[in-house]
């Protein structure tokens, strides 16, 4: 039985596998791997947390379930924007924590094929793409692919477990 459920988990993991869902923060566009999405909520009332860095706006009650809630243009260190009809809460699971990122617009899920992502430009003592795992080339379009694993460092992770 435990050899069927490894079967049944390795085609889950192979279907989703080159399968990004694509957000806009400004003009950029960016891929997450489907993988660590678990739903798409529209803008919900947000319970301001004391203390947590101005990128964290607060929690959220999803179905009963406290969730930390990052605002992703503000951790990218871009200007803040009001939110509208069109702004959306991704909420991942990263590391067994579920977080909620907030995004300007959800545009959709594409595959991107290995052969089409290349690492991300490297620069000499300048601002490092560490939130960036890779550059998903899309017809004549590119996706800043995100290292979902790095959006928040192990410290972070340990302040926004404890929040819960």
């Amino acid at each position: 039985m435990a050899e069927l459920f490894d079967e049944l988990n390795a085609l889950v993991e192979d279907t989703q596998k080159g399968k990004f869902l694509t957000f806009t923060l400004g003009r950029e566009d960016y891929g997450i791997e489907i993988k660590y999405v678990t739903e798409i909520i529209g803008m919900q009332p947000i319970t301001e947390v004391p203390e947590l860095p101005g990128y964290i706006k607060g929690i959220i009650n999803l179905r009963g379930k406290i969730i930390p809630v990052m605002d992703v243009r503000l951790r990218f260190k871009k200007d803040p924007r009001e939110y509208d009809d069109r702004t959306c809460i991704v909420v991942v699971d990263i590391r067994d924590i579920s977080i909620g990122l907030i995004v300007d617009r959800v545009l959709e899920v594409i595959s991107i094929p290995e052969d089409e992502v290349v690492p991300p430009p490297q620069f000499e003592r300048t601002v490092n793409n560490k939130y960036i795992k890779g550059i998903g080339k899309v017809g004549e379009d590119v996706k800043l692919l995100l290292d979902c694993d790095k959006i928040l460092n192990e410290e972070e992770m340990d302040a926004l477990t404890e929040i819960k």
